[in-house]
């Protein structure tokens, strides 16, 4: 039995008899092989951002068939000019398992607002969505697409790593939300 225990051998009947178990423990343990995005439900920060945000706020009505919202965060923040600024985003997960963001507020540098949303400053050209027209931004090191509308008292970005089409159809699904008094 001693042989067993010592040297080469013994090291080699060792590691056999570890990743035996390994073996068992990986075949008898289940494996989730479906994927799992998580969802929320931002119905609590649309109606909170109706209440608070000065302007009348955006949302996507109806969200679009596949896509998972998967974050909502919103800010009453002080701008560098010294007021307050509510800003909300709104993230998701689209239908092609990209990320789109949905970002709004009406901080006191509108081109600010965007410039950081978007990552870059530059515009690429414009796309007419639904009659309106928005700004295209895009940052190749980033793989990251914008769509920027500046309107009087809030700026709209839609941005993310999904391409023209998807963004597009979010900033399409945009309706304005009416307020709730306070």
């Amino acid at each position: 039995m001693q042989r067993f225990t010592q040297g080469f051998y013994g090291y080699v009947v060792a590691m056999l008899v570890c990743l035996a178990g390994v073996g068992v423990f990986l075949l008898v343990t289940p494996q989730s092989r479906t994927e799992h995005i998580p969802r929320i439900d931002f119905s609590i920060d649309l109606a909170n951002m109706r209440r608070a945000a000065p302007y009348q706020v955006w949302s996507p009505d109806p969200v679009l068939a596949g896509w998972v919202p998967t974050s909502s965060r919103q800010t009453g923040e002080k701008g560098a000019d010294g007021k307050a600024a509510v800003t909300w985003k709104l993230g998701f997960a689209t239908a092609k398992r990209a990320h789109a963001m949905l970002g709004q507020s009406d901080e006191g540098s509108p081109a600010g607002f965007a410039n950081r949303m978007a990552n870059t400053n530059e515009a690429t050209g414009s796309v007419q969505i639904n009659g309106v027209t928005w700004e295209q931004r895009f940052r190749k090191d980033k793989n990251q697409r914008s769509l920027v509308r500046l309107l009087p008292g809030v700026t709209l970005v839609v941005t993310g790593t999904a391409e023209w089409d998807e963004l597009s159809a979010l900033a399409g699904s945009l309706k304005q939300q009416s307020k709730i008094a306070s």
